[in-house]
């Protein structure tokens, strides 16, 4: 008898677990349970009047290192290489990088004149914080936030200009907070490895076997430096849904799962209301605190540890002018938009629209209004890997072991927000599940 692997969550991580579970030289029965009625989770794609792709949520995806080339083998085998469009690396928008800084917008130095000369809002040539960088002891803390590495190994200047902008982009959060071991691992392991970030990102690239397809080498070639396709982001889920559907994978819409329970045969009992499915085990790709709120009591402290893994809400603006070639999107809020919720303001996508428009005219100089305005607020999207992450993901993994409990997390909540991050997760929950047969 075939075992049955529920997987509890439809956005990318809980598709991709399916999609490798059900490759499998013999795959179990797998049956995919998302509570609402779509599947795709922040993947979303608007069609607009005009016939504009608005994107919700990610708008594109990065092709780089071993987890970027496995989603672009991913796009082959499921047959979209000729709907993808690329950002090649001659574009100027893969170019021509900018912080916005005291009311203005400010080309980064790109190139050696680029690191040598001081470039505005940096006071000095960036070549004096990679020298410094150089010169740095290596960290004694088993982590740290992403300010005070930054601000340890790159100077003040880098720590609040850039960092604190990539980590308002990525994780809509406070890099004063967030943890430079779980947010950016790459960093934490180049120090650990050669003391140096420099050094460790010059000789630790390239190490482990990358996945190989035309479609990677196309990738390589022409320095993509991101990727979407032609019907929109969303274009990626649909497919995987059609893709399982063919290899007979169960896929339920619109049963939210309300509670999770063992059986004495080691087995769960998956609860939907109004209905129970029989699992040997659960692959969990909804949010950590989801998840916390439905495990029984046996499981009460792995609920408490995944308690505290927070996410923040963002907002995101959809703007399309007449005369401008690309819809805009403004993505507001993150850990900031706490303090707006406790100060007590009323979040209104008027207030959104508002401050989108505000920030597109001073920015991009589009002072006319907007022919066509989308508002989305979503609530709790972007999990928040702050100081001491590590130490949850540590205490969690122990605990499913010491138990010996038939369930593998996977998804946003642990290891990377990123949709390459959320596939490869779904990957190797599936590769858990399936053992030593797995070769997907």
């Amino acid at each position: 008898m075939s075992r049955t692997v529920v997987v509890l969550g439809g956005g990318i991580s809980g598709l991709a677990a399916s999609y490798h579970l059900s490759r499998a030289p013999r795959p179990p029965k797998v049956v995919l349970v998302e509570g609402s009625k779509r599947l795709g989770g922040w993947i979303r794609s608007i069609r607009g009047p005009g016939g504009a792709i608005f994107e919700l949520g990610p708008r594109g995806i990065r092709p780089a290192g071993v987890l970027g080339a496995r989603t672009l083998l991913l796009i082959s085998e499921l047959g979209l290489d000729s709907e993808v469009l690329p950002v090649r690396g001659d574009h100027p928008a893969a170019q021509n990088r900018f912080l916005y800084v005291d009311g203005a917008l400010h080309p980064l130095p790109s190139g050696l004149r680029g690191l040598l000369r001081p470039s505005p809002p940096f006071s000095k040539p960036l070549l004096w914080a990679g020298l410094r960088e150089l010169t740095k002891p290596r960290g004694k803390e088993p982590d740290e936030t992403v300010h005070s590495f930054a601000q340890r190994r790159l100077g003040p200047e880098v720590a609040s200009l850039a960092m604190d902008s990539i980590c308002r982009g990525v994780f809509a959060g406070n890099s004063r907070e967030l943890s430079i071991r779980s947010c950016f691992p790459s960093l934490f392991q180049a120090e650990q490895t050669h003391r140096s970030v420099i050094l460790g990102l010059l000789l630790g690239a390239g190490q482990s076997p990358q996945p190989d397809s035309a479609l990677i080498r196309q990738a390589r070639a022409e320095r993509w430096s991101q990727w979407s396709l032609r019907g929109g982001m969303e274009t990626l889920p649909q497919t995987l849904d059609t893709y399982l559907t063919s290899r007979g994978v169960s896929v339920l819409r619109g049963q939210p799962v309300c509670g999770l329970s063992l059986q004495a045969e080691g087995h769960w009992k998956v609860s939907l209301g109004d209905s129970s499915l029989e699992a040997d085990h659960i692959i969990s790709a909804i949010p950590a605190s989801a998840l916390s709120k439905l495990l029984p009591t046996e499981a009460a402290p792995l609920a408490q540890v995944l308690n505290t893994i927070t996410a923040v809400s963002v907002a995101v603006v959809n703007l399309q002018y007449r005369g401008a070639r690309l819809p805009v999107q403004v993505m507001l809020g993150g850990s900031w938009l706490q303090t707006l919720e406790a100060s007590g303001c009323v979040l209104s996508q008027e207030l959104f629209q508002k401050q989108a428009q505000e920030a597109v005219a001073t920015q991009l100089g589009l002072k006319e209004p907007p022919s066509h305005c989308l508002v989305h607020l979503h609530k709790n999207c972007i999990p928040q890997y702050t100081l001491g992450h590590w130490q949850k993901l540590e205490s969690a993994m122990k605990f499913l072991a010491a138990q010996r409990l038939p369930l593998t997390l996977a998804g946003a909540s642990y290891e990377g927000v990123a949709v390459n991050d959320c596939i490869e997760s779904g990957r190797q929950a599936a590769i858990s599940v399936l053992g030593p047969e797995s070769n997907s």
